[in-house]
């Protein structure tokens, strides 16, 4: 039987603790009903054992503190922690967290597995975890982490990642398809089958790029790239070149490529695709069903070509984006 724990605090949200613990425990129905033993041993897991009160109506039971579940003890168990996300910034929670993240490291390095759901990776990279190692986490926070974390090999289109004992799941309830992978990993594939139905949880959703909204970027102080960026989303509806963009900032075109990817971090021709995906995005919510017309309005001579970057960067077809989130 393998012991799990979930790592509960008071800024824990609510369905990213209850939801893993829901299917953990419907998974050892299921088990029973198909005549095996158990597989999970499940602990809810606090700094202190206590009832944990959270920011709306509700509370965890925590039946065991941190120094009662200790390094030898969990890996002798073949232990798997798991972190919720949290709700506000990191900042503060990572002061009021620091022996939880302590003692994450001390169970990994002692042979306890770990897995985190959304932005509980942020603990997982506090904690040294997830250096040099593929991870993801919610879309929103991937350039904040990008920005505390430089080492981490993050996946931000990746729903889960499975890497050398640490598993990392992507954002709000797509992480919920990391539990599933876990209960498929430690039981099987029938019974992760059954579980997923159980639960009628898609299990075909690798990647959560469509899920993204595309911020601008713009977080930084070089005005000509500023500049280059606001003519870029002015001009969204016509078919731009990265030679025009530059000829507006009085740059070469070799220069400007250089400095703009230095700012934004990604070049100027990605930029230009994502703005231009990000209308579409926004149109095809809001209803828009001819997706030829569509393709001209957002600046592309052919929808061959506008398909084929609007799956790339979200994963999914125009026609299967507007079937998911359009307005019917």
């Amino acid at each position: 039987m393998k012991s799990v724990y979930i790592l509960v605090n008071e800024d824990v949200v609510l369905s990213s603790a209850a939801a893993p613990l829901d299917i953990f425990v419907r998974t050892n129905d299921i088990l029973r009903q198909m005549g095996r033993a158990a597989a999970f041993d499940i602990s809810l897991v606090a700094e202190q054992a206590s009832d944990i009160r959270l920011g709306g109506p509700a509370s965890f039971a925590c039946q065991r503190s941190l120094e009662e579940v200790p390094p030898k003890s969990a890996g002798h168990h073949q232990g798997l922690i798991l972190v919720p996300a949290f709700d506000g910034e990191w900042d503060q929670l990572r002061s009021k967290n620091s022996a939880a993240i302590a003692w994450l490291k001390q169970h990994y390095e002692a042979g306890t597995e770990v897995a985190s759901l959304c932005k509980g990776s942020y603990f997982l990279a506090e904690a040294g975890l997830l250096e040099g190692k593929a991870c993801t986490s919610h879309w929103a926070v991937i350039d904040d982490m990008r920005r505390r974390f430089p080492e981490l090999d993050l996946q931000p289109d990746s729903v889960l990642t499975d890497q050398g004992g640490i598993y990392t799941g992507g954002g709000a309830f797509s992480s919920l398809n990391l539990v599933l992978y876990l209960v498929e990993k430690f039981c099987g594939h029938e019974v992760g089958v059954r579980v997923a139905k159980n639960f009628s949880i898609h299990r075909d959703h690798m990647n959560q790029a469509h899920f993204s909204i595309f911020s601008g970027l713009n977080r930084h102080g070089d005005k000509a790239i500023l500049d280059a960026q606001n003519f870029i989303e002015e001009h969204y509806g016509e078919d731009i070149s990265v030679e025009q963009v530059a000829s507006q900032v009085n740059m070469s075109k070799r220069n400007f490529i250089r400095r703009f990817k230095q700012a934004v971090q990604i070049t100027p021709i990605e930029y230009i695709q994502r703005v231009k995906i990000e209308v579409a995005k926004k149109a095809l919510e809001s209803g828009k069903r001819n997706i030829q017309a569509l393709t001209y309005e957002v600046g592309y001579n052919d929808s061959k070509t506008f398909r084929s970057v609007f799956k790339r960067l979200t994963g999914v077809t125009p026609q299967d984006y507007r079937n998911k989130y359009g307005r019917l």
